[in-house]
């Protein structure tokens, strides 16, 4: 999740999301909207898979797996 919040917050992701969403041109809201949507679906693919991994290693070790050599 830190990876999302560092992509989103930068100098460029911040501009790319005020160009999509808050601009007064159209243009460039039509340009820029359809990639901002992307990278934020993109952004929450990655989340939960973060998640999915994390719940599935928790779940692994609670049930006490032994690691074999």
């Amino acid at each position: 999740m830190l990876i999302v919040a560092i992509v989103a917050l930068n100098p460029i992701g911040l501009d790319i999301i005020h160009l999509a969403f808050f601009s007064s041109e159209a243009l460039s809201q039509n340009i820029w909207r359809p990639v901002a949507l992307t990278g934020l679906a993109i952004m929450a693919l990655i989340v939960l898979l973060e998640w999915l991994i994390r719940k599935f290693i928790i779940r692994r070790r609670s049930r006490g797996a032994a690691i074999s050599s």
